[in-house]
């Protein structure tokens, strides 16, 4: 069980039912900062990708992303409450994501997070960033309303979960080997594609036939919700053995394809078996544009309804922390942090995060 922080209860009657709170991501390779005001909404945003930094290595470099996130962390809450016409007095709490990530630029985050919290005097809290992709789709024009099925689609996770209330989070299946986001970026690898390979391969994909090449449906037919994208992975290695250059984009079509059929397959399953109408779509592969029409497609036709996060809110950012901070401390004021006594989980499951936070 995490060593959780110790919660101090006089932050309990200073929680203001109208908040401004400022959210700070650095769990990985971007700087994300975001202003979130609960009466007027999302006021500004700033995020640093890294991309650029990590792109001659083919992968993030944890050393190189803590340092980089040391360099832009301040001048881009500057740049935010500058841009949201706040200043810094004017924040009524702090959220950080607190895990899961790399532990060095976890740290950064949070020790900015505590600092100001304890320097303004002003609750603090530590979310989970997975709850913070599980909770943008609530930013858009058009948010769902509780309860629903999350499809997480971040990073190493994919995961289907039933969503009932903030902090009410049931694991109802998961990919059993790679993510979704790993097989992209893999794929991409395979096919010569530049870093990062996710993005690169959609593009490439959308010149190519997704009906070319017969690439497997891994547990399609499981009759569960689990996933599993290493075999489809395998299967793409040895067909780019066997063809050439000019099959490229045929390849990449059929593989966004095969993963776009699984994930709508146990979507549609996952909505049967909670009896919900509702899917949410969060992390980066939801920006993928064929996953976007496929599950709205077939997810129509059975008159459920699919939600996903604006664009720019489908990668880390620092809007989605401030949201799920904001959140918590509306419904669970008890979530509040003691501003000084903090830790990080780079390794954090999502339903012990809303069991051990008293929340369920």
């Amino acid at each position: 069980m995490p060593n959780w922080p110790v919660f101090n209860p006089r932050f309990l009657r200073r929680i203001p039912e109208a908040m401004l709170i400022l959210g700070i991501e650095t769990s990985c390779d971007e700087t994300g900062i975001g202003l979130y005001d609960t009466e007027a909404g999302l006021l500004s945003e700033a995020l640093h990708s890294q991309v650029a930094l990590h792109e001659a290595y083919g992968g993030v470099v944890p050393e190189l992303a803590s340092r980089d996130h040391i360099r832009r962390i301040i001048p881009l809450i500057r740049k935010t409450l500058q841009e949201g016409n706040r200043t810094l007095d004017a924040i009524d709490a702090v959220a950080y994501t607190a895990g899961p990530g790399l532990a060095g630029a976890l740290l950064v985050g949070a020790s900015v997070a505590e600092s100001l919290a304890v320097a303004l005097d002003i609750p603090v809290v530590g979310v989970h960033h997975l709850e913070g992709h599980l909770l943008s789709p609530l930013l858009g024009e058009q948010p769902p309303g509780f309860p629903f099925v999350a499809l997480l689609v971040s990073g190493g996770h994919t995961q289907f979960m039933a969503v009932r209330d903030v902090g009410q989070y049931e694991l109802l299946g998961e990919t059993v080997d790679d993510a979704a986001g790993e097989a992209f970026d893999k794929t991409a690898q395979l096919l010569g594609l530049p870093y990062p390979g996710g993005p690169a391969l959609s593009r490439l994909a959308e010149n190519g036939d997704p009906g070319r090449f017969a690439l497997p449906r891994p547990m399609l037919q499981s009759g569960d919700l689990h996933m599993s994208f290493s075999g489809l992975k395998t299967a793409v290695s040895l067909l780019v053995k066997s063809r050439g250059d000019d099959d490229h984009a045929h390849i990449a079509a059929s593989f966004e394809a095969a993963v776009a059929d699984v994930l709508c397959r146990k979507a549609e399953l996952a909505l049967e078996q909670t009896e919900m109408n509702q899917l949410v779509v969060a992390g980066g592969v939801g920006a993928n544009r064929r996953l976007r029409q496929t599950l709205a497609e077939r997810l129509a036709r059975r008159g459920a309804r699919v939600a996903f996060p604006p664009l720019r809110l489908c990668t880390d950012n620092g809007a989605m922390i401030a949201y799920a901070g904001a959140c918590r401390l509306l419904r669970h004021p008890e979530a509040a942090q003691q501003p000084g006594q903090f830790t990080i989980h780079p390794r954090w499951n999502l339903q012990e995060y809303a069991q051990a936070s008293g929340l369920r």
